[in-house]
């Protein structure tokens, strides 16, 4: 037997939570629906990379969970009777992180997924704890840097903090070593022969390695997508993941229907890249839009939503049904659609821009960058909430953050309460009428130009840290003329279509269409994408799970 390395126990101060031990009751509740099997030591149950299908509960015996590098084996934790395995990887299908092996002689009860969702849906408090426990231990593990995955790269790498964006808003925990910083990096870099020239490289349970890879080609390695019917037919696909088509996905299928929802990165969308939303509804505290579309893609998964990471989705809007086409090939039917893929803020018409994003230029500000010009002077450009909201949590870490605004001030495009916070942080300067007018370095931005519009004065500072956050431009241009938009290309829908719109688009009912249909019937859009949409979490959410009850009438007529 390999050696076990016991180095990895998760420190929660919430035990009870994430290790939760059943009661007699409970688990007579689920042995009745499960299937009871016997344990001899050494059985491997699950092995890393297999397909999250299987769920254990503990009658008797022990059950270990291990990460196994080589020949070694770190343990991470042990179940015991009354406990329970598995983590979000259990509930969406994918891949096991660990291994699950038997240390003593016991039975089991095993559930395949499809029954331990049944049981998550149909049993309120045997769900509630399910979901707990699950949803705690994969924080665990993100906090821990404990999976499946190590990234190796480079501070002074875009592809780099890409990667780490991509591994952090989807959930997935990884372990990160600096190739600047971490003496340990070149050994393992000569032990998968891989040059420091390749960074970032991404090592996938111990095997597998990606020399600065696309987000997809991770997504493909950690078979983020394996479980996934690409080609059956749909009650409804949501095309993006920001809040409005997350809310669409859990109304959906939390009302039974077969919902897939394709989305090309991460999950939260614009929000996603926010450090804190204090104005919504519920989290007095406030809650980050990681944490936010973490927990509502998890609840949809719950519901039985799927999500397909994939790229370059295309509308075939000839005929029903609809077909979503990808760029692998896959071709997606459709009873009804839901677009929902937001707006991206508008790149600035500078020189040099392409070459330092994420070299110094960023479009959220997230702790993932926030970790990058810790103790440093930063640019956050825009006055907006997003905007608003990146100056307060920036300057809790940084030397000073300059908040650049084009008008006179904020008054007219940011929440009061982000105004006065702005007002009482010392370390927060508002510079109004200025814009950056230039932007020089290497390998990293080294330095900014900006400019006073109203004085005409301009002056360079050493800043290496430029936050954009300006504008909205939506994401409609893949649409290819499927469905009328507006000037600025915003989707039109409900009574923002003329009829010029409908005769244009040959409408072919005789009802109008509904309040977020699209000028093409059973095609909705919802969120910032949305012609006259309220630019604010709320109200996408609101849209979203609005857009249901009309897929319902749609897929009656």
């Amino acid at each position: 037997m390999s050696n076990v390395i016991r180095g990895l126990p998760l420190t929660s101060s919430r035990t009870e939570q994430v290790f939760p031990t059943l009661t007699p009751a409970q688990i007579r509740r689920i042995a009745a629906q499960g299937h009871v099997r016997s344990t001899q030591p050494g059985e491997v149950l699950v092995q890393q990379g297999d397909s999250e299908g299987a769920f254990f509960v503990v009658v008797s015996g022990e059950l270990e969970v291990l990460r196994p590098a080589g020949s070694a084996e770190t343990l991470v934790t042990v179940h015991g009777p009354g406990h329970f395995t598995g983590e979000v990887s259990t509930l969406f299908g994918r891949r096991a992180l660990f291994r699950l092996r038997a240390a003593k002689t016991g039975e089991v009860i095993e559930f395949d997924r499809q029954r331990m969702l049944a049981l998550v849906q149909t049993d309120t408090e045997l769900g509630e704890i399910l979901m707990r426990a699950f949803i705690l231990r994969r924080v665990e593990l993100v906090a821990a840097g404990v999976g499946d995955v190590v990234l190796v790269g480079s501070t002074h790498s875009a592809g780099t903090l890409r990667i780490k964006e991509f591994l952090t808003r989807n959930g997935h925990p990884y372990a990160y070593m600096d190739l600047e910083r971490d003496p340990e990096v070149q050994n393992l870099l000569d032990g998968f022969h891989v040059a420091s020239s390749d960074v970032p490289v991404v090592i996938c349970r111990g095997e597998v390695v990606l020399r600065n890879p696309t987000n997809h080609q991770v997504a493909d390695s950690l078979g983020f997508n394996e479980s996934i019917d690409q080609t059956q037919m749909r009650d409804l696909v949501i095309i993006g993941a920001g809040p409005s088509g997350l809310a669409a996905a859990v109304y959906g299928a939390s009302e039974g229907l077969d919902v897939l929802v394709v989305e090309t990165s991460s999950p939260g969308g614009q929000a996603g890249s926010s450090s804190k939303i204090e104005n919504y509804l519920g989290f007095p505290t406030g809650i980050s839009g990681r944490e936010l579309a973490g927990r509502a893609y998890t609840q949809a998964e719950k519901f039985g939503a799927q999500m397909l990471i994939a790229k370059g989705a295309r509308l075939n809007c000839d005929r029903k049904p609809y077909i979503v086409e990808l760029e692998n090939g896959a071709r997606i039917p459709a009873r009804a659609i839901v677009i929902a893929t937001g707006a991206e803020y508008r790149r600035p018409p500078l020189q040099n821009l392409s070459r330092f994003e994420g070299a110094g230029v960023y479009y959220g500000a997230t702790f993932v960058e926030a970790q990058l010009c810790s103790g440093e002077e930063v640019i956050v450009v825009g006055g907006g909430n997003s905007a608003g909201q990146a100056a307060v949590f920036l300057a809790e870490t940084t030397v000073r953050a300059h908040l650049l605004v084009r008008s006179a001030g904020l008054a007219d495009t940011m929440s009061r309460y982000l105004i006065r916070r702005i007002e009482e942080t010392p370390t927060i300067e508002l510079r109004p009428h200025t814009e950056i007018i230039a932007l020089e370095g290497g390998d990293h931005l080294e330095s900014i130009r900006w400019r006073n519009n109203e004085t005409e004065r301009t002056e360079e500072h050493k800043i290496r840290h430029v936050f954009v956050m300006t504008g909205a431009a939506p994401n409609t241009r893949w649409l290819d003329g499927c469905v009328a938009l507006d000037t600025k290309g915003f989707i039109k829908t409900g009574p923002l279509l003329s009829p010029d719109d409908l005769s244009a688009a040959h409408w072919p009912l005789a009802r109008p269409p509904y309040l977020l249909e699209t000028s093409l019937p059973g095609i909705f859009a919802v969120g910032d994408v949305r012609g006259g949409s309220i630019k604010r979490v709320a109200s996408a959410v609101g849209e979203g799970s609005i857009a249901i009850s009309f897929v319902h009438q749609v897929l009656q007529e």
